[in-house]
């Protein structure tokens, strides 16, 4: 697990610069970010990463920081990252 810039990571994917940006901006978004374990993180970046367009990513980014602001610890409706 990286701890580069301050952010963990998650257990297969990296940390993309913009989701790092946006949680780091984010104090409360931040703060379930580190409480949750490295697999629901690698879950929050697979679900961003793997949107087709940068329209996707950008929406997934801004609904991501949403929800974990909400204390939401796992993307809601997704299948799962299938990497691990």
């Amino acid at each position: 697990m990286g701890k580069e810039k301050g952010l963990a990571d998650g257990t297969v994917h990296t940390m993309p610069e913009d989701f790092r940006k946006a949680i780091i901006s984010a104090p409360k978004a931040r703060a379930v970010w580190e409480d949750i374990t490295p697999l629901a993180r690698n879950e929050w970046i697979c679900w961003v990463t793997s949107g087709k367009k940068a329209e996707t990513r950008d929406i997934r980014i801004k609904k991501g920081i949403s929800k974990l602001k909400g204390g939401m610890r796992r993307p809601c409706c997704w299948a799962g990252c299938t990497h691990r």
